[in-house]
């Protein structure tokens, strides 16, 4: 669909449009749980002084994490990254420091930023860095325990980036280097280079690439049994100002290109040039904007099969109105039948002069312009790109833009959620206890929070969110380790390293089943949830899991919980708090196996019962229930439960706990009503002397002069009523975090302070996390 036929569906369908995807997406969308960034679960990696850690190289084979930052790579222990083994410094020099600030540079972006890193053949790894707008690659050993940067250099052009903030992608594949960067200073010049075997790029043409925005590359083996001999490819995906579309101002779209591994470039055309360039719209169909959504990263999820495996997406809006995130799905299959099946776009040009894209409906030249070399070319003698005849690359050189855009897996997105906008995705693939594999997406947004995500068969629920930096960055890198079980994160501020199964974070069986976790199951023999096994040794008579239909009538009935005693005196205001069982459940209160209904005494708050006055009323059994709905059912669990008992009525010898000293209630508007008849009358005494005072110039309003008969000042007035002075309430709460035992103390006056040093790590205070949730 045209962008104008789009904006036209979405004037006339609007409404029904947006309500489309809030049933596909928006539905799930809501975490299920936080995670705090000072959880146990989090580890972090941070250097006082240094910044950017925005490349990744796992090395499972030495048990490393190699860690690009500006100007250091960090090795660092790949089950513990806040264990340093060795790092390497890489600084620029001065000279290349003054000269790139000459060039109008600013002195943060003429540092040495390391943004990539690759393992060769040989074990060495491949490191490039800006080097002040110098793009400068290198090679590095690790040897003994320590890192080494060896001391011959290469330029680095069109491998890295000038520009520390500017995107790129890069793939290191089978000893050749794939980058799609910009080959100069001004970053005028984008290209797609392979490098380090024969040299190749693409043209500098608008058809070929404009103003483009590159995103991610991936490597395809289509060669592993193909009958028709076809090549492996590398796609590259990206976004950039769409050409074939006329609108008066400049509208970007998302791509996705390929090219194939032996391409060798033409003989005559496109010499030393990509002969099998070709790129398509990538769309993901978010319809509440006109404007096509823009792609932001790209993870393939492999099979054994490679035609089963599946490009996710995540996309996000180029209109500031959209405040939507997006995650899509494409077959690798789809995708590859839309360049070798697909029709073309060519330009044609119109009597006002204008560039239009129409279908290419004429005789494609033989053999088909973009294609690899496979069995077919071979027969007709063409054994190499170099063979190609001159009319099949003229076609290519001129229109590389494929007719059909590349739809996602189901025709709507996966999952589609509001607030924080998506940066990064990875995936993995979990077998649950019903011998079902679920696909568990984790989704970094540009607050430093990772969603964790699952797809029921066409249902999406987030299962937690996680905050792994203190302070709102974006997730700038993702990576997942499946051999050590460990999600590893990238941003400005630093490292962070979480685990893909916390199963210790759900400490109930329904807490654990509703979690809906794949990972997890609640192990009856040890009465905790845990990780899930290898099913090929799993004892499942001993586990619960009910991932798709979230039932959880198999939970044995826990036992009673023993109310805590507590005592109170007439006058006082108590707050009983009651921590939720998950973000999706409601509270209930509960006073002598009653509901309790709030009245002008008694506050429901979220996460506490607030009882304004005691009185002798007011004693008895109070129950706190968290009640879940999951799947139609409805799941209840007691959380709390407070026996009040007034403290003249406590019998010497019980075991009572006493409230702690709690204040006078506040003052009511009753209350102040002797207060308020001469507060009035001292009102109008002052009006009269006020109006005396100008009215005899011993006063002055602004711009009018004072008379010589204005000297003295009127007399003070009598001081206010100390009885009227605000009383400030102070109450004892256990902390939110269950991890800890720690107390905070509010004050009426808004002020809150926790007696918890952990607690202060955060910096991000929680309202992150509610803009987040609201969908």
């Amino acid at each position: 669909m045209s962008p104008w036929a789009l904006a036209c569906f979405l004037l006339l369908c609007g409404p029904a449009a947006v309500r489309m995807i809030g049933a596909a997406g928006l539905a799930g969308a809501l975490p299920r749980n936080t995670v705090p960034c000072n959880d146990d679960s989090i580890t972090l990696f941070r250097v006082d002084g240094v910044w950017n850690y925005s490349s990744m190289l796992l090395r499972e084979d030495l048990g490393l994490l190699l860690l690009g930052a500006r100007e250091a790579v960090y090795g660092l222990d790949l089950r513990n990254i806040s264990r340093k083994t060795a790092e390497v410094q890489w600084a620029v020099t001065q000279d290349k420091q003054a000269e790139c600030t000459d060039k109008g540079k600013t002195l943060m972006d003429c540092w040495n930023y390391i943004r990539i890193l690759h393992v060769l053949k040989d074990g060495r790894m491949y490191v490039c860095g800006t080097n002040a707008f110098s793009p400068t690659c290198g090679y590095m050993t690790y040897e003994g325990g320590r890192l080494s940067l060896l001391s011959t250099m290469e330029d680095g052009k069109g491998i890295c980036p000038y520009d520390p903030y500017q995107r790129y992608s890069s793939l290191m594949v089978d000893g050749a280097l794939y980058s799609a960067t910009t080959l100069n200073f001004l970053g005028s010049e984008p290209l797609l280079l392979r490098s380090l075997t024969t040299a190749l790029r693409t043209e500098f043409q608008a058809m070929w690439l404009n103003e483009p925005q590159f995103v991610s590359m991936v490597e395809v083996p289509e060669s592993v049994g193909n009958v028709e001999g076809d090549d492996d490819k590398v796609y590259l995906f990206f976004s950039e100002i769409a050409v074939e579309y006329d609108f008066s101002s400049k509208l970007a779209v998302s791509r996705v290109a390929r090219v194939c591994k032996k391409d060798k470039g033409g003989q005559r055309i496109l010499q030393k040039k990509w002969t099998s360039f070709l790129k398509a719209r990538l769309d993901c169909p978010v319809l509440e904007s006109s404007l096509p959504f823009l792609v932001q990263d790209v993870f393939l999820w492999r099979a054994s099969d490679w035609r089963n495996s599946v490009f996710y997406a995540v996309f996000t809006p180029q209109s500031a109105s959209v405040d939507l995130s997006a995650v899509c799905a494409y077959s690798v299959t789809a995708v590859g039948d839309v360049f070798s099946k697909g029709k073309f776009k060519t330009p044609v040009t119109v009597e006002t002069s204008h560039t239009k894209w129409v279908m290419y409906s004429g005789e494609l030249p033989v053999p088909r312009p973009g294609a690899c070399i496979d069995n077919t070319a071979k027969q007709m003698g063409i054994m190499t790109t170099l063979d190609l005849p001159d009319k099949v690359l003229q076609f290519v050189q001129t229109q590389p833009l494929m007719d059909p855009a590349v739809e996602p897996l189901s025709g709507r997105p996966l999952l589609v959620k509001r607030g924080a906008a998506f940066t990064r995705i990875v995936v993995d693939r979990v077998t649950a206890l019903d011998g079902q594999n679920y696909t568990v997406m984790f989704v970094g947004t540009d607050n430093g929070f990772v969603q964790k995500a699952v797809n029921y068969d066409g249902e999406m629920v987030i299962i937690e969110e996680m905050q792994l930096f203190h302070q709102p960055v974006p997730i700038e890198i993702l990576r997942l380790s499946v051999a050590t079980g460990q999600l590893y994160a990238g941003s400005s501020h630093g490292a962070a390293q979480v685990s893909l199964s916390v199963c210790g974070r759900y400490r109930s069986c329904l807490d654990c089943v509703l979690a809906r976790d794949p990972y997890c199951a609640w192990n009856l023999a040890e009465g905790r949830c845990t990780a899930l096994p290898h099913l090929q040794s799993l004892q499942t008579r001993n586990l619960i899991q009910s991932v798709k239909d979230a039932d959880a009538s198999t939970c044995p009935i826990p036992e009673t919980m023993e109310p805590e005693n507590m005592t109170f005196t007439t006058g006082m205001s108590i707050k009983l708090p009651c921590q939720q069982g998950s973000k999706r459940a409601a509270v209930h209160w509960l006073k002598d196996d009653q509901p309790l209904n709030p009245s002008d005494e008694d506050y429901v708050h979220e996460d506490s019962l607030l009882i304004l006055r005691t009185s002798a009323a007011t004693a008895g059994r109070y129950e706190c229930r968290s009640v879940e709905s999951a799947k139609g059912r409805k799941y209840t669990a007691t959380v709390a439960v407070y026996k009040l008992l007034l403290n003249e009525t406590v019998n010497e010898g019980k075991d009572v706990k006493p409230l702690p000293p709690q204040p006078k209630p506040r003052t009511t508007g009753h209350d102040l009503l002797p207060l308020q008849v001469p507060l009035v009358a001292l009102a109008v005494t002052l009006a009269v002397l006020l109006a005396w005072n100008l009215y005899r110039g011993h006063l002055c309003l602004p711009g009018c002069r004072r008379t010589q008969e204005s000297a003295g000042s009127p007399s003070s007035p009598g001081q206010t009523n100390p009885e009227a002075a605000e009383v400030s309430e102070i109450t004892l709460l256990p902390n939110r975090n269950i991890n800890n035992n720690h107390f905070s103390v509010t004050f009426a006056g808004g002020m809150d302070t926790t007696a918890s040093p952990r607690d202060k790590r955060c910096s991000v205070p929680l309202q992150y996390i509610d803009d987040e949730s609201e969908i």
